[in-house]
């Protein structure tokens, strides 16, 4: 395994900087995952970190030891990308053996022996002898991490992984991938996603980025119940948090009131008032949209199944001890 440490990273493309100075440290066996929104910099900024971008300024070590000037071969480092980047002739083996035969000092029994050893991890091994096409997209991508394993390395390195799958393999790969950190828990990982669910589910960590910058770092419940702006309160969580604001949340003595769907009460003495515009029943779950006269629709999750036409009107309050209240810059008053 390897630590990480990023010390006022830039990256510039000709004029344009994307990566505006990040201080970042991932600790050893950790599993990180990168979020934001498209053209925040993550995917840049996993790139730097294998090595094949180079680094505008700044340093970046691994291990303490600065290592902007080595190869991705030299950092020890395997990537899966979100195209799985197969070759289409060779065999499911021959795709996951490619990077050991390359490296030299490897016998063909050692190649073998860790290529079904990372195929049975993935439940995989039936499929060695077939081509690439021969399989489902999510047969694909465990090939491309099963490639990864066997290099044996000191981090993995995720760029969207999921991203081309369909819903029900989305699921199936990320519990792969999330038994894979538990059984490599000496291995640091590091996934970029724009998918709520993975991030929430798969990270020790979560990095949020924005416009090039780390906007906060912490465990998922961390960001998810004490954001350090507005901007990391809307983005993390789906349904997004509602913001309230006017003399609703002069009330509560801010600029702007954050209040999460769950945490809305739908009762006759409610003391907010709003209209339907739309539900969205779920199942589990139901999503009422209510114009409460804000910028966007309130979300009002409730549990289990309800209908609410149109048109209705319905009285809401929020829990009190779950509001989150921001001053003027965005920053939240505790």
């Amino acid at each position: 395994m390897a630590s990480i440490e990023l010390r006022n990273v830039r990256k510039s493309f000709g004029m344009v900087e994307v990566i505006k100075g990040v201080d970042l440290e991932v600790r050893k066996g950790e599993f990180m995952v990168f979020v934001g929104p498209s053209g925040c910099g993550k995917s840049t900024l996993l790139r730097l970190i294998s090595g094949l971008e180079d680094i505008t300024s700044g340093e970046m070590l691994f291990d303490g030891k600065v290592v902007n000037a080595l190869t991705p071969s030299k950092r020890g480092i395997a990537m899966v990308f979100q195209s799985y980047a197969l070759y289409p002739h060779m065999t499911v083996y021959d795709n996951m053996a490619f990077g050991l035969k390359l490296e030299k000092g490897h016998s063909k029994d050692e190649i073998r022996q860790r290529v079904e050893r990372a195929a049975d991890m993935l439940q995989i091994r039936q499929y060695l002898d077939r081509l690439p096409k021969q399989l489902s997209g999510g047969q694909r991508q465990r090939v491309a991490i099963g490639r990864a394993i066997t290099r044996d390395p000191k981090v993995f390195l995720f760029d969207e992984p999921l991203s081309n799958l369909d819903a029900a393999l989305r699921v199936a790969t990320r519990i792969e991938i999330a038994k894979l950190h538990e059984g490599m828990h000496d291995v640091t990982m590091i996934y970029v996603t724009h998918d709520q669910v993975e991030a929430m589910t798969l990270a020790d960590r979560i990095c949020v980025l924005r416009d090039g910058l780390v906007e906060q770092v912490g465990t998922p419940m961390e960001l998810y119940e004490r954001p350090d702006s507005i901007f990391v309160a809307g983005f993390i969580g789906s349904p997004k948090m509602n913001f309230i604001t006017g003399d609703k949340a002069a009330v509560h003595q801010c600029s702007t009131l954050g209040i999460r769907g769950e945490h809305m009460v739908v009762s006759p003495d409610g003391q907010w008032e709003g209209t339907v515009i739309h539900t969205e029943n779920l199942g589990a779950d139901t999503y009422v949209y209510l114009e409460m006269g804000q910028e966007e629709p309130v979300v009002v999750r409730i549990e289990g199944a309800a209908e609410y036409p149109s048109g209705t009107t319905l009285r809401v309050s929020p829990v009190a001890d779950k509001v989150h209240r921001f001053d003027e810059t965005g920053k939240p008053m505790r």
